[in-house]
């Protein structure tokens, strides 16, 4: 058991730091992680112990896990503790995770680049042109990005980003 626990134990570590690549913090990361290889749901109190973490962190980041839909909170027969358990279907946490980024980072830069094009626009100089020009040309593309999310992510089960890796091996 003690190379299964090892093994578990280096999931955990490398999916946190993963994590800030997702956009999410560290700690989000390794609850994520440790529910996702846990067989059974885990308590407040067994993620802050097997983490070594605080409450209120624990607290936060699962409730935050929650939200975004990769945690959900079971109830247990006979338990009066809260337990939570991860979504193990790679697939929806794919899409989950596609779907929160969208919403949390595209979106917004979207919003930002678009106010700044019609900003430019209105000056009439070479230079306000040229960056309108190039700042277009940039949200179209982040647009384009956020549309194929949207139909990747929408899916439960894709056709397309199986064949699309199969052409990128």
């Amino acid at each position: 058991m003690k190379e299964l626990d090892q093994i578990k134990q280096d999931f955990v570590g490398q999916w946190g730091a993963l994590g800030s690549q997702w956009g999410v913090n560290r700690t989000m990361a390794m609850i994520h992680s440790l529910l996702l290889v846990s067989p059974e749901p885990l308590t407040t109190d067994e993620v802050m112990e097997k983490l070594e973490i605080s409450r209120g962190n624990a607290n936060t980041n699962l409730r935050e896990l929650a939200s975004w839909g990769l945690v959900r909170s079971v109830v247990l027969k006979g338990k009066r503790k809260d337990y939570y358990e991860a979504e193990k279907d790679v697939w929806r946490i794919f899409c989950i995770v596609a779907r929160e980024r969208k919403r949390r980072e595209t979106e917004p830069a979207s919003k930002v680049l678009q106010s700044c094009v019609e900003r430019a626009q209105r000056l009439k100089t070479k230079e306000a042109k040229a960056l309108s020009k190039q700042l277009k040309e940039l949200n179209e593309f982040v647009e384009l990005a956020n549309s194929i999310m949207d139909k990747v992510a929408s899916k439960e089960r894709s056709v397309l980003v199986p064949k699309l890796l199969k052409l990128l091996s």
